[in-house]
């Protein structure tokens, strides 16, 4: 009977110990953190936000999120994989792929868009006086004024391809400065200030707060903001690598679904100031909250005694009902276009090929439609630029370019 009992015993036990080891043999291995990066912008909000305000953790996905130097360093993180996502100019992939900022042929991918408007054009404080805010047919005689003067003219921006680049190279068109005597150099954007201060450029293009901190310290003035060049043109993206897009798919929706929820979130003004004292900590943006405030609210203090200007429609916008978030492919198109026409490229690209190859619109569209929230019926249609009041319809970018080069 006793050898009965403990030869139950130790069967028992041994079914035990079995069900244990085979509950820790067949329990999944923990996934690797999401890593994502960001530059110290304004826009870099729906990231940030993302991760302190748990929305992260409540999809279900844990995410590391770092500050990066400068947008090349992004570029190389994501295209190596040591990031697997960040707050990326929505033309570096076009800029990337197609050899003007990078090795043509790598791809890194566009998930969603982040953000529209927000960016401006700083003229170094030489110019009071000189040039006015939009007064657009002061620029270049001023700027000649100064060439003539001093041999060289700087303008600064902050990656060969980028937005920012195209902004300022589209303002040089308009006010009629020419990109061949004009130097234009690269700066990454939380050193355009110091660069400035030090009188290494005469104006640059770069995202907020870089322009609002910029009049704070008096060294520059705002002479436009991009959303007068362009009505809610796009801006911020969230890009991703090619790798953690196919593999980790489920993932890459839970961070897109957080990001979403941050950016709608953003556009509820009551939130702005909260968001403006969070990123402006040093660990994000590390500038006045009171200026970062200011420019997500739309109020403008241009600087060199010209006053306040106020957006009431056209600051930065994270969402707009579903209208900011959805990558559309003819905006793809169009900053191809520019690089043809200010000279990046010598021949026109496959424009369709590469945008399908390089925009996740599927993706987005299932994001969104499991988000409830709207996608625009607009894509690959015409539209205009504000100021110069060009029309580009992206199914003939060649006779963009042949109106904008007479």
């Amino acid at each position: 009977m006793k050898k009965t009992v403990i030869l139950k015993s130790i069967i028992v036990n041994a079914c035990i110990a079995m069900v244990i080891l085979m509950f820790y043999s067949f329990k999944p291995i923990p996934k690797e953190p999401v890593k994502l990066g960001f530059i110290p912008l304004t826009d870099c909000s729906p990231i940030v936000m993302a991760k302190e305000l748990g929305l992260f953790a409540k999809y279900g996905v844990e995410v590391i999120v770092t500050k990066e130097t400068s947008w090349a360093n992004v570029r190389d993180k994501i295209l190596t994989g040591e990031l697997d996502g960040a707050h990326c100019l929505y033309t570096m992939p076009f800029s990337v792929y197609t050899g003007v900022g990078g090795k043509a042929g790598d791809e890194m991918k566009i998930a969603m868009m982040l953000n529209v408007n927000g960016q401006a054009i700083t003229l170094s404080k030489d110019f009071c006086g000189k040039v006015k805010f939009r007064q657009m047919t002061k620029v270049a005689p001023v700027v000649a004024a100064k060439l003539k003067a001093e041999k060289e003219v700087t303008f600064a921006m902050t990656f060969p391809g980028g937005t920012h680049d195209l902004w300022l190279r589209n303002w040089m068109a308009i006010a009629g400065v020419s990109q061949q005597t004009s130097k234009i150099i690269t700066i990454p954007p939380p050193q355009m200030v110091a660069n400035m201060k030090v009188g290494n450029m005469d104006g640059y293009c770069v995202g907020e707060p870089w322009g609002g901190v910029a009049v704070k310290q008096g060294i520059g003035f705002t002479q436009i903001a991009s959303q007068d060049l362009w009505k809610d043109h796009p801006e911020k993206a969230l890009v991703v690598n090619k790798k953690f897009s196919e593999t980790r798919r489920d993932d890459l929706k839970n961070v897109m679904k957080a990001i979403l929820e941050a950016c709608i979130w953003l556009d509820n003004p009551a939130n702005r100031k909260k968001a403006a004292g969070i990123i402006g900590k040093a660990p994000y943006v590390n500038a006045p909250a009171d200026v970062i405030e200011a420019r997500l609210m739309g109020n403008y203090e241009l600087g060199c005694d010209q006053g306040m200007q106020i957006y009431t429609d056209d600051y930065m916008l994270f969402h707009k009902k579903g209208m900011v978030n959805f990558p559309r492919k003819s905006y793809a198109i169009w900053a191809m276009a520019q690089y043809v026409r200010f000279g990046y490229l010598k021949e026109e690209p496959d424009y369709k090929a590469i945008a399908d190859k390089l925009i996740m619109q599927d993706l987005y569209k299932e994001v969104a439609t499991e988000m409830k929230v709207k996608i625009p019926d607009d894509d690959m249609k015409p539209f205009s630029l504000t100021m110069d009041k060009t029309v580009f319809n992206p199914l003939n970018p060649a006779e963009y370019l042949k109106a904008v080069k007479k």
